[in-house]
């Protein structure tokens, strides 16, 4: 079966990117979430790289075929 990456509709507090992660690698989403908060108030490169995964990820069950 192809694993692919989606936002979750299940596991989310803002857009489903955390949760999305975690599901893929199959590892807690809120060791995402921390991580994701650590690279934001450490880098700052997390908050840009969130809102980008956030646009391109695609929700589960919606694909390209369908537009």
């Amino acid at each position: 079966m192809e694993r692919k990456l989606y936002l979750s509709d299940t596991n989310k507090k803002l857009g489903g990117v955390c949760g999305g992660l975690g599901e893929y690698f199959n590892i807690d989403p809120t060791i995402v979430r921390l991580l994701a908060f650590l690279s934001i108030f450490l880098s700052g490169f997390g908050i840009l790289a969130y809102f980008i995964a956030w646009i391109v990820m695609p929700r589960h069950g919606c694909s390209r075929n369908n537009w």
